[in-house]
């Protein structure tokens, strides 16, 4: 059913509309105050906006700019009582679809709508097949560990079993959860993801659940969480390991009762959601540790995926090399390379602590400093190494591309902190990242204070 959003102060025409349309088996939403009307269309999942153009709070017109600046994709039909040539110009330069007189015409509504609904599923189509056409997020891979998974992932991702992928750092999680979406048959919908270990776990419970205005300090209006984003659609928990205890129990409570329940709120909410999760830790003995709830684990792990890392399955290492060497010759237009067997043989006799992450960086790195067409061995142990062997010696890198990353990161942060007197929000500043990334960062690398 095509789901319409009305946006009128009068609610006479909003409830006309409604009729209508409900005759003609749209779903329809209203609203006459245009800031609920903006924070629906933020959050809600629309075929069509029927929109006023002279309302209290914000116009038409200034919707329209704000569903612009915000790449909100929607078919807009304009309706008012002030017909004018240059409204209706002036609508059309703003992105409106049509344009509806009051008293609205039931024939020309009922044309104008179905209309706006058709374009609207025509675009979603191309942005689907767009999508689908993309090279960049396949799944590569020969082994038979590979087959298996794509074998799972074809006979699971059409049912609603709630689906745990496990593996290192740079497997290839997010991509898995990606194909599972898109085998399934909620991929209508986009894929709602969140990563776990990037939320502040004071605000994890928000992000997930939403929260009502005024519910805690900062709270200054309503917000829907993931779940109820998710809701007929997918939810991808990533990280799902470092979600905190408490907000464990609530992801629980949500999945025994097909319900949520907003922070601040005391109205619980239905939602229908197939949670996809994946984690780099051994959850069994986080349940040991006491840091993941063993009811949990087994609600999630219904349909278990394991990646193992790409050191054990490097029959894939060529395909991968093909695959990510053609990927960057055509974004830079460099002309393709070959790899000579010696190369191909020196890439499998790496550790690729990093996986597959590290497997594109190096093969990046190779592709734009070797300028002749044909990459050897030669190359591939140049630049696969630290380009310096002092800051080879002074961060003890290994051949792992991922390691050199990881240690310099955490050099870097330090010697910023040491700098700013460990003040976190002026470090956080400096170097462009948001307060709680800087304190996962200290968390990930153990950073404390007098290093």
């Amino acid at each position: 059913m095509k789901s319409i959003l009305v946006i009128d102060d009068e609610r006479e025409i909003c409830e006309s509309i409604k009729m209508i349309l409900e005759y003609e088996d749209y779903s329809v939403d209203y609203t006459t105050d245009s800031y609920k009307g903006l924070q629906k269309l933020e959050y809600g999942n629309y075929d069509a906006l029927l929109l006023d153009i002279q309302m209290p709070g914000k116009n038409g017109f200034e919707i329209l700019n704000w569903l612009r600046e915000k790449e909100i994709e929607l078919k807009v039909v304009m309706i008012s009582a002030h017909a004018s040539v240059e409204n209706a110009v002036k609508s059309t330069k703003l992105g409106a679809f049509d344009f509806l007189e009051k008293p609205i015409d039931r024939d020309k509504l009922l044309i104008s709508v179905r209309n706006a609904v058709t374009q609207s599923a025509l675009v979603k189509e191309n942005k689907k097949l767009k999508k689908e056409l993309s090279t960049s997020d396949k799944i590569i891979g020969s082994s038979s560990v590979i087959k298996t998974i794509l074998e799972t992932i074809a006979r699971v991702a059409t049912t609603d079993a709630r689906v745990l992928i496990t593996g290192e750092n740079g497997t290839g999680k997010e991509l898995i959860a990606q194909e599972i979406h898109r085998q399934s048959s909620r991929a209508a919908k986009e894929l709602v993801e969140v990563n776990c270990a990037a939320i502040p776990h004071e605000l994890i419970e928000s992000e997930l659940f939403g929260h009502e205005k005024g519910s805690f300090t900062g709270a200054v209006k309503q917000r829907i969480g993931k779940f109820e984003q998710a809701d007929s659609g997918n939810l991808f928990l990533d990280e799902i390991g470092d979600m905190s205890i408490h907000a464990q129990a609530k992801v629980l409570r949500a999945i025994e009762e097909g319900r949520i329940e907003r922070v601040g709120g005391n109205s619980k909410i239905e939602v229908d959601v197939r949670i996809i999760s994946a984690t780099n830790k051994d959850l069994q003995e986080e349940i040991k540790k006491g840091n993941f709830r063993e009811d949990l684990y087994h609600r999630l792990n219904v349909i278990p995926v394991h990646i193992p890392p790409l050191r054990e399955r490097k029959e894939d290492i060529p395909l991968l090399i093909e695959h990510f060497s053609k990927q960057i010759c055509d974004k830079n237009k460099f002309q393709q390379k070959v790899y000579s067997d010696g190369a191909i043989k020196a890439f499998q006799s790496q550790p690729w602590k990093g996986n597959v992450r590290e497997l594109r960086n190096v093969v990046e790195r190779v592709v734009i400093m070797t300028p002749k067409n044909e990459i050897t061995e030669k190359e591939v142990s140049l630049f696969s190494q630290s380009a310096s062997s002092n800051v080879d010696d002074f961060l003890n890198v290994t051949n792992s591309f991922q390691e050199f990353k990881e240690k310099a990161e955490k050099a870097f942060i330090v010697k910023q902190l040491n700098a700013n007197s460990w003040n976190i929000s002026k470090t956080a500043e400096i170097l462009g990242i948001q307060r709680s990334h800087l304190y996962n960062k200290l968390k990930k690398y153990e950073i404390e204070k007098g290093q």
